[in-house]
Formats: C-alpha cells, sequence, structure tokens
C-alpha cells in the first residue's frame, strides 16, 4: 500500500491528531480509521464518471504513535471498481498537503 506515514509521534500529539479526526473526517468501521472526502475538483476522469459509487475518499490510520494517509482513493459504494486507483500526483499533492498542514495546526513538530 502507497502511503504518506509520519511515525514516531509522542502520546500527546497523538491525542491532537485524534481530536482533529474526529471533528474534521468520518470515523470508519475500525477504530482508528478515518475517511477524507476527496474534492469533487480533485477527481479524476474515472471518479468522475462513477458518481454512484461515490464519494471518493482516501483513508487516514492512527496508531499508538504514527498517522498513515493512504495514497489510495477509494468510493463508498463498492469494494471493486475502476474508479478505485491510487492517487494521481495533483490528488497525491492534495493528501500529503492535507497531512502537513493538519500537523502545523496541531503545532506537532517532525
Amino acid at each position: 500500500m502507497k502511503q504518506y506515514v509520519v511515525d514516531e509521534l509522542r502520546p500527546r500529539d497523538v491525542e491532537k491528531v485524534r481530536k482533529f479526526l474526529e471533528d474534521n473526517a468520518a470515523p470508519a468501521p475500525l477504530t482508528g480509521l478515518y475517511r477524507l472526502e476527496l474534492p469533487q475538483k480533485m477527481l479524476g476522469d474515472d471518479q468522475k464518471g462513477h458518481e454512484e459509487c461515490g464519494p471518493h475518499y482516501f483513508s487516514v490510520n492512527l496508531g499508538d504513535s504514527y498517522v498513515r494517509f493512504e495514497l489510495l482513493i477509494r468510493c463508498t459504494e463498492k469494494i471493486r471498481c475502476t474508479c478505485i486507483a491510487y492517487a494521481t500526483h495533483a490528488q497525491r499533492e492534495h493528501i500529503i498537503g492535507y497531512a502537513d498542514e493538519m500537523l502545523e495546526l496541531l503545532n506537532i513538530l517532525v
């Protein structure tokens, strides 16, 4: 799995990230997993043509000392579809930018 990982977080920083994600992301069925919807303008051609599969999102996994931003764009309605794909360059930049902005906003130095 391709992902952007920030590790070696202190427990207090993990709690800051947890609170942020609880306030700004949709929870997923598993503990520590969150879904962040990809903005409509960021969708690739396959994803734009699959509105019935949406919304499209990327997952964030928060562990004891890390936060992982998956670089796989998923869809809400199906497990397998051609609109599920690794992030395009622009989508990857969006995900990494989101992660970096979150850390900066929370004053987490890495």
